[in-house]
């Protein structure tokens, strides 16, 4: 577990689709907010997730503490700290390959050279 005062602490993470109004209206009651990202790259694997971001780590923790398995439009949310896993960052770091191999691919193609 991290520690309270780690900035990545901070962010909840939980999987549930909602709007960000409705995020701002129930992890607003445990603090001020610096911001919420909504998912939506089914690519990545983001969909249905959102990053909630606190000024205080400790109102990170108040609201996963109360948030955590709280029933929210006929669903359960899962809240959690924030934890970028290597898989995640691997299969991003993939996904920008991928592009630019094919941005590359389609700018030779353009200018007329050829792989050697």
């Amino acid at each position: 577990m991290q520690r309270p005062n780690d900035p990545l602490a901070q962010r909840a993470l939980f999987n549930f689709n909602i709007t960000g109004t409705d995020l701002y209206d129930l992890f607003g009651k445990y603090g001020p907010l610096r911001q919420i990202r909504l998912g939506n790259d089914t690519n990545l694997k983001t969909k249905g997730t959102a990053y909630v971001v606190y000024e205080s780590p400790d109102d990170a923790k108040e609201a996963i503490n109360h948030l955590n398995g709280f029933h929210l439009m006929e669903r359960y949310i899962v809240v959690l700290y924030h934890h970028p896993s290597k898989q995640q960052a691997s299969a991003l770091a993939k996904a920008e390959l991928r592009a630019r191999e094919q941005a590359l691919a389609e700018e030779k193609k353009r200018l007329g050279l050829k792989d050697e």
